[in-house]
């Protein structure tokens, strides 16, 4: 993408909406009527509060429709899949595209790190819609409608025979949300970052007892290494009752697994 070959100043960030597509610099969101200044408390990435140049999300997405569905891809690879209607809120949770000014940019991630930048999309009130940390991409690329996650992944989907408001499809809607902009499952998903998580193995086949819960819950406490990506899910994100769920599509799919390649 071309924010990683150009400087900050000349960022560029693509909006590709089934009826228009926008090419969006650095400058002119800057500059956008609708651009404010953001305080952010407890900043998913960072880690304290910040405080962001920022335009409404919903100022960028003109005729999106709330049942839409919009990926986010970062530059790494990290693709969140985003339903429409909390993007386009204008009450409780609402999203904001931060934009990094060249002229003051933000601070690393951590040492050694790049920033959040060039474009980032962070929430004010996260907490009124238990928006997840998998739901702030930073170093945003691109954001594009597209058909629903089911739509275009069936080798994802639990079986049809099961009711809608199943246990196992209530867990598939919380792995959409938490896990699938980094991993894939069956071979299916955009994610280039983490492993498949049921080819060759689903990880309900090799953590024992309540492992796996730990693991979702502190990644480090298990298994800890300098690079390690994947962040802690709490229980004020994903609750208890939430985890045995997202849980329980895993074991079902476990049992449908595709000839999907390593």
């Amino acid at each position: 993408m071309l924010a990683l070959t150009y400087p900050a100043s000349a960022a560029e960030l693509i909006i590709e909406l089934d009826h228009s597509r926008t090419a969006w610099q650095t400058a002119d969101l800057l500059k956008h009527p609708a651009a404010q200044t953001v305080q952010i408390v407890d900043d998913v990435s960072y880690k304290r509060d910040m405080t962001y140049r920022a335009v409404p999300l919903a100022a960028l997405l003109p005729g999106l429709a709330a049942q839409s569905h919009v990926q986010a891809v970062a530059l790494d690879g990290f693709a969140a899949e985003l339903a429409a209607a909390p993007l386009l809120a204008q009450s409780g949770a609402q999203a904001w595209l931060a934009v990094e000014d060249p002229a003051h940019p933000w601070p690393p991630l951590a040492n050694g790190k790049p920033s959040a930048g060039p474009f980032y999309l962070v929430w004010t009130q996260p907490q009124a819609s238990r928006i997840s940390p998998e739901q702030w991409p930073f170093q945003l690329a691109s954001l594009q409608q597209l058909k629903t996650v089911a739509e275009r992944f069936p080798a994802l989907l639990p079986d049809p025979a099961l009711a809608a408001d199943d246990p196992v499809n209530q867990g598939f809607a919380l792995f959409q949300q938490n896990c699938l902009a980094c991993h894939r499952l069956n071979g299916a998903g955009d994610a280039q970052l983490g492993p498949d998580l049921n080819v060759p193995y689903n990880p309900t086949e090799y953590f024992g007892s309540d492992f796996l819960k730990r693991y979702i819950r502190d990644p480090q406490s298990l298994r800890h290494w300098p690079q390690a990506k994947m962040p802690a899910f709490t229980a004020s994100v994903l609750p208890d009752t939430d985890l045995e769920l997202l849980v329980g599509y895993l074991k079902h799919m476990a049992t449908r697994k595709t000839d999907a390649p390593l």
